[in-house]
């Protein structure tokens, strides 16, 4: 992780160097002469304070505006200005050009004989050059009451309006205000290639008991670097990011920039449909994506033009992105977030990367964000112990240090913080226009021992392990994100048995829409890497997930994580040779996506690549080169995930009542002998779907399937053995896929039953 980068003040400008972003109001070159005396009727203005001018060059002064700018005394107007390398100040206004005195440190100061404050300029002189520019110091606070009442209270949902660089004409004046949240900062000033990255010139005036320091720069526009230099209580300094930043430089760089969206949206119809059904009874497949290395060197409007189109052909309903939100390190995949509001910059603007969700919408597809309020890392330039204190972590050590990624955790208890994060989720919803916020290491909120062994953290007010703060935060994080966001769901990564994950917070319950189902997919993946030999001694693995399917509303993820660390990718997990691997593969997906809960497929499995992922070069699309011999193999893997999307779309059976148990029921779900499974789906409407999964690299002739008596026939409509995914071409019903019907023959608790052919290493689906 890289430093902040902080030049050393610039010499004073020389002829061609422009004092840059300050857009003066007139510029001209001085021809170089003897310094002017102070222009005619200007007296020095009364001397400051020993302790009050160091504390204004020091940056430990909390008001600035007091002591610099104009203000009215008995005697005149006494104007006071801070302009580190100037040779002279000169105040031009309507019928007025008074120079100002040389009170020496970059202070310049003047009474001047008038009775009112004019509309005036700085006229800066440097070494050769000439700016004029507007006084910042002659501004009114340019946040409003009701903006510092709402941070007050940790109730301002729309934060990034108020604090952070937001662009804006103030008083007629075009300029940025800067404001920044340290209620433990002896002084802020903002500092910046505006200024040459001077610290001194730009002090900020504290607005009270907010916490909030504020400064409105005239002339300073979209495209300006900054960062807040920070005296904290002991009086040192740092350089930090602004942790309110909508854009950052491109890492390892670490400032801040200040920006302004131009973007129009296209998908306003995407956007007043999305809400028609809950995603829990919706079809809901996920592809995850890790945007960096999809494929790498990409922009964010370079993969607007591939990513949708090859989603949508895989019959993907919705991409869920690996976090986007600027991180320094590339190899923490952006789980180690730096700055919460700004889209990385890797791949360009934050509108490039509106450009890309916004086609992603006209492809038809959802976008899911993976959100990271869990933790921060512990960069100096960041927001570990921000403002010299510790403000967005726990004071206390045991509740901010996080055990396991040498992270910070935030203070969930502090309603500042609680708001920081809150209307961060928000402000992803609204600015851009996400469907979908994945909650990264919840488990890691909720409980105050989490990793940590005894005596290494401090029980709640009763005692227990339960993190309340965290629990308090989950729920208006997601209350506030399904009022503010229609149409956008919440997920939960949590890997325990927490109660009431996806139940309403009226009720008690978190508020998420939905919950990652960790435990099925770690029985299920240690059930099929098992030789099939030995299956049938761990069956329940797979039978298990039913107990507890309806005691949330799942996703059945199959993330990165299971295919990084040596863990190996999914083929990769199966035993057997090459061939039996890709169709236990392919039996899986089938057996997972008819299974009761949402699908997600991380990037590179959908056509089976056998090398684990890794950040660097991202998927091994090679493998889909028609030179290379065994491309056919990787072409039939991926041409089942589109079938399978497909034929999950189109058959209400799999989704209508996902969350429901008379939406399943079990055929066989003893046969551990033969390694197979078979169930039925059921649409709203009663209209079934049964799967039979055969996880033996036997045929089964013969098999004998209880089903529903008053269906007369019944279709395959999916099967992984087929020739065209790289099977072995067994038919449930023979040669032809002719109907299979139903004999009155008793079997399994039901009337009738099939007679059927299962292929071997294979999952079917057939329907009425």
């Amino acid at each position: 992780m890289s430093a902040a980068r902080q030049p050393s003040p610039p010499s004073p400008p020389a002829l061609e160097e422009s004092p840059v972003r300050e857009s003066p109001v007139r510029k001209k070159p001085r021809t170089p002469r003897a310094r002017r005396a102070p222009a005619h009727g200007v007296r020095p203005a009364p001397a400051l304070a020993a302790a009050e001018r160091a504390r204004l060059l020091e940056g430990r002064h909390h008001d600035p505006h007091g002591v610099l700018g104009a203000r009215t005394l008995r005697g005149g107007v006494a104007i006071r200005a801070l302009r580190p390398h100037a040779r002279t100040v000169t105040i031009v206004a309507k019928g007025l050009r008074a120079e100002l005195h040389d009170d020496g440190d970059g202070l310049f100061s003047g009474l001047l004989p008038l009775t009112e404050v004019p509309d005036y300029r700085l006229l800066v002189g440097y070494e050769g050059d000439e700016i004029e520019v507007h006084d910042p110091y002659r501004f009114l606070p340019a946040l409003g009451e009701l903006d510092l009442h709402l941070i007050g209270e940790g109730r301002h949902e729309e934060l990034w309006t108020a604090l952070g660089a937001v662009p804006m004409e103030h008083q007629g004046v075009a300029g940025t205000r800067f404001t920044v949240w340290a209620p433990n900062a002896q002084g802020v000033r903002v500092t910046g290639d505006f200024s040459y990255w001077n610290a001194v010139a730009h002090p900020m005036r504290s607005l009270g008991a907010s916490g909030v320091w504020e400064l409105f720069l005239p002339g300073v526009g979209a495209g300006a670097l900054y960062k807040f230099d920070i005296a904290g209580p002991d009086g040192g300094h740092t350089l930090r990011a602004d942790p309110m930043a909508r854009q950052a430089e491109v890492p390892p760089a670490t400032a801040s920039v200040v920006t302004e969206s131009s973007y129009v949206w296209q998908d306003a119809e995407w956007m007043a449909r999305r809400g028609e059904r809950p995603p829990h009874q919706a079809p809901f497949s996920v592809y995850e994506v890790h945007l960096g290395s999809w494929r790498p060197g990409l922009t964010y409007r370079q993969l607007a033009a591939q990513l949708p189109g090859y989603v949508r052909e895989l019959g993907f309903t919705h991409v869920e992105l690996m976090p986007v939100a600027e991180h320094p390190f590339g190899g923490s995949w952006g789980y180690q977030v730096t700055g919460f509001y700004a889209p990385t910059s890797r791949m360009g603007s934050p509108d490039d990367f509106r450009f890309l969700v916004d086609a992603l919408h006209a492809a038809g597809i959802g976008v899911i964000v993976d959100w990271v309020p869990a933790h921060f890392p512990r960069d100096s330039w960041a927001l570990a112990e921000f403002d010299g204190r510790p403000l967005y972590e726990h004071q206390d050590p045991r509740r901010s240090a996080h055990p396991d990624w040498g992270t910070l955790e935030f203070d969930y208890g502090r309603k500042e913080v609680r708001n920081f994060l809150v209307a961060n989720a928000v402000y992803w919803g609204q600015e851009f226009h996400v469907d979908g916020i994945r909650v990264d290491a919840v488990a890691s909120m909720l409980y105050l021992d989490y990793s940590r062994n005894e005596g290494e953290w401090v029980p709640n007010e009763h005692g227990g392990r339960e993190n309340w703060d965290a629990v308090r935060f989950l729920q208006e994080m997601n209350a506030t994100v399904y009022r503010r966001c229609p149409g956008v769901v919440t997920i939960a990564e949590e890997s325990t048995a927490w109660d009431g994950v996806t139940r309403p917070t009226d009720t008690g319950g978190l508020g998420f829409g939905l919950k990652w189902n960790m435990g099925w997919m770690h029985d299920t993946l240690r059930y099929m890497s098992k030789e099939p030999v030995h299956r049938k001694y761990h069956h329940h693995d797979m039978t298990f997930g039913m107990v507890y399917a309806y005691s949330e509303n799942y996703v059945l993820p199959i993330s990165h994580d299971e295919v990084v660390h040596g863990k190996q990718a999914l083929v990769s997990k199966m035993p057997g040779d090459w061939w039996q691997q890709r169709a236990c593969h392919r039996a899986y997906l089938g057996y997972m996506w008819a299974h009761p809960g949402k699908q997600l497929l991380f990037m590179g499995q959908e056509f089976a690549q056998g090398a684990e992922w890794s950040e660097a070069h991202g998927p091994d699309w090679w493998l889909l080169d028609s030179s290379y011999s065994a491309a056919g193999d990787h072409h039939g893997v991926r041409t089942l995930v589109g079938d399978l999307n497909r034929e999950y779309a189109g058959t209400p059976a799999l989704w209508e009542r996902d969350s429901m148990p008379d939406g399943f029921a079990w055929v066989e779900a003893d046969a551990a002998e033969d390694n197979v499974f078979a169930f039925l789906r059921y649409a709203a409407d009663g209209t079934p779907l049964l799967a039979v999964c055969n996880f033996s690299p036997v045929i089964r002739h013969g098999y004998r399937v209880g089903v529903p008596a008053d269906v007369p026939a019944w279709r395959e409509v999916l099967n992984t053995d087929d020739r065209r995914y790289g099977g072995s071409g067994v038919r449930v019903g023979g040669p032809g896929g002719a109907p299979v019907l139903p004999e009155r023959v008793p079997a399994h608790g039901r009337a009738a039953s099939l007679r059927l052919t299962v292929p071997p290493l294979a999952t079917v689906w057939l329907r009425p």
